[in-house]
């Protein structure tokens, strides 16, 4: 099962959205190249398991 998240890069500022597995449990980090700037950011994602709410961060990669 899949949903989607907007996140904010960390560089450029700007909003992405992502597709979320939701089936990849309730907490995952990853790295996610912006779609405007091309910078790579590293998501972290939390995913409440009883309402599958998804909080989603990003700061850049190191």
């Amino acid at each position: 099962m899949q949903d989607t998240a907007v996140y904010f890069c960390a560089f450029c500022g700007e909003p992405n959205t992502v597709f979320i597995d939701l089936s990849a449990g309730s907490y995952q980090s990853y790295v996610e190249d912006c779609q405007v700037c091309c910078q790579p950011n590293v998501l972290y994602v939390q995913i409440d398991e009883d309402t599958l709410d998804i909080e989603i961060s990003s700061e850049p990669e190191s």
